[in-house]
């Protein structure tokens, strides 16, 4: 199995065990930070990712750093402990981002991305995140980039999904027929 299928099991389960025994806000809260604090310590996450480490140690720095961690809820403590012991410590950020996800899909929320050619003004931001969730018939959480090398136009994402309206795909069509025209 994958990383990502598995810590999308691990994610599945917290969640389980999260609706059941706790607040599913409080508990991605906690695990996504500390995700993001094992990733941004450098020395933690080469500990957690190196397999010559023992299991024993794993567990010991992650025992040590649950109290500091704030007051966790138990089903995280639980968590980390068992991924700890099992040596998948290095899935922790794969297993944060699958529960927000997981979240999300039971918020009914989207994630999008859009990107143009140039920095799009507020007003039409909001204009395309609501076109955005009539399409989807999900709230849309959009993030916007800028790459200029897409000319004009605009390459929209939601999911696995990809609209791209952008000039240079465009242009790469018209190319495309010509070739394909004088080939005949």
């Amino acid at each position: 199995m994958t990383s990502r299928g598995l810590a999308t099991r691990y994610a599945r389960a917290l969640f389980d065990v999260a609706s059941k025994e706790a607040d599913i806000q409080q508990v991605g809260r906690e695990i996504g930070a500390f995700a993001r604090f094992v990733k941004g310590n450098p020395m933690l996450s080469r500990t957690f990712s190196n397999p010559a480490i023992p299991v024993q140690r794993k567990r010991a720095v992650v025992e040590q750093l649950i109290p500091h961690a704030g007051r966790l809820t138990p089903a995280v403590s639980k968590l980390l402990l068992m991924l700890a012991d099992r040596d998948r410590l290095a899935l922790l950020t794969e297993i944060a981002s699958a529960y927000e996800s997981r979240l999300m899909d039971l918020a009914q929320v989207v994630r999008a991305q859009v990107t143009t050619a140039v920095e799009l003004p507020a007003e039409r931001i909001g204009a395309l995140q609501q076109g955005l969730a009539r399409a989807t018939g999900r709230q849309v959480q959009l993030e916007t980039r800028v790459d200029p090398s897409i000319i004009g136009g605009a390459v929209a994402r939601i999911g696995s999904t990809v609209y791209d309206g952008s000039v240079t795909t465009q242009l790469q069509k018209v190319k495309e027929r010509l070739a394909a025209a004088a080939a005949e």
